[in-house]
């Protein structure tokens, strides 16, 4: 008998067959493995529900955005409530004022939610491959985690030209500091280097569990009423259940999450400086207690939460349709 026959499984009762221990994997590996699991059909349906929720509702995000550096300097407006704030704004400025800042907001939120699906499906890929049951509770944590750390890494300099261009409270152009996007970008990274792109960062890096927590809360819900109503897992729902389950997913992450958008905000804010995320809690909490951590919370949540709604139902829709044409 040849050498190799001895590896042959043995007859049944016998000793179970050695098997050879499994190539160690290095990091650089596992990142291969996982963008073999890449598809650009989460890159574009992500990208395109976060570019039709973001021209519907920038108003929304300039109001929040404008309470929640409101800390009392006399530079800036001061605003009875939402919609006394939109009518001020449009008032000075008109339809251009409330969409002031959205063009990096369009890239920002198209990028950030092409890419955070882009990266999430391609993890929980790599982390499903060759399992027969579903992922945890715990593993869509993480894989959401995962995914917000690359896409913040990416996408951080976008969210500060926004920032920036959205609190510039003159209506006359020539006195505005930014004149757009770009031109924000060359300044700030002319004036304070890379560390004035990424102003924030840290909290932001905080700021994925938001969205960990609010994609954990998604795909528990679907698989629960999925599992309730004795469906397959991947069974295609119909809008209003992808509407409902992602609107009280949002609102869960929101109301966990929210003080560090107003800490993030404030460290990109032009017109006050700080010395880090920890000297704005400090600042915060001794000037506007444990309400400043919650300013701008309710447009937040006016804004977001259908935001998410159209988001997920153009994501879940566009992705099958794509999924389906390249079948």
């Amino acid at each position: 008998m040849s050498s190799t026959s001895s590896a042959a499984p043995e007859a049944p009762g016998g000793p179970p067959p050695l098997r050879s221990p499994p190539d160690k994997v290095s990091p650089a590996g596992h990142i291969v493995q996982v963008l073999g699991h890449v598809r650009l059909e989460s890159l574009a349906a992500g990208l395109s529900g976060g570019v039709v929720s973001t021209m519907l509702l920038h108003p929304l995000d300039l109001v929040k955005l404008r309470f929640a550096v409101s800390d009392g300097l006399e530079l800036r407006p001061k605003y009875n409530g939402i919609w006394h704030c939109m009518k001020s704004v449009w008032q000075l400025e008109g339809m251009r004022g409330l969409y002031q800042g959205v063009t990096p907001n369009i890239w920002g939120a198209g990028a950030s939610w092409g890419l955070y699906f882009f990266f999430y499906n391609a993890i929980k890929a790599y982390i499903s491959e060759g399992r027969q049951t579903e992922l945890s509770a715990t593993e869509h944590l993480v894989s959401a985690a995962q995914s917000g750390m690359l896409t913040l890494t990416l996408t951080n300099p976008i969210w500060v030209t926004k920032t920036r261009l959205v609190l510039q409270y003159s209506s006359d152009p020539s006195t505005k500091q930014y004149k757009g996007m770009c031109d924000a970008l060359v300044k700030i990274y002319r004036h304070e280097g890379v560390a004035g792109l990424y102003r924030g960062y840290v909290p932001g890096l905080f700021g994925t569990s938001h969205g960990a927590l609010q994609f954990m809360a998604y795909e528990e819900l679907k698989r629960g009423y999925n599992k309730y109503n004795s469906m397959p897992s991947d069974k295609k729902l119909t809008p209003l259940e992808y509407i409902s389950m992602a609107a009280l997913s949002k609102i869960f992450a929101v109301s966990t999450t929210y003080p560090y958008q107003v800490v993030r905000a404030r460290l990109q804010d032009q017109h006050n400086t700080y010395n880090g995320a920890i000297d704005v809690i400090r600042r915060t909490w001794r000037n506007e207690g444990a309400r400043g951590f919650y300013k701008g919370v309710v447009p937040n949540v006016i804004r977001v939460t259908p935001a998410c709604c159209i988001t997920f139902v153009v994501y879940e829709n566009v992705s099958r349709f794509l999924m389906g044409q390249s079948k």
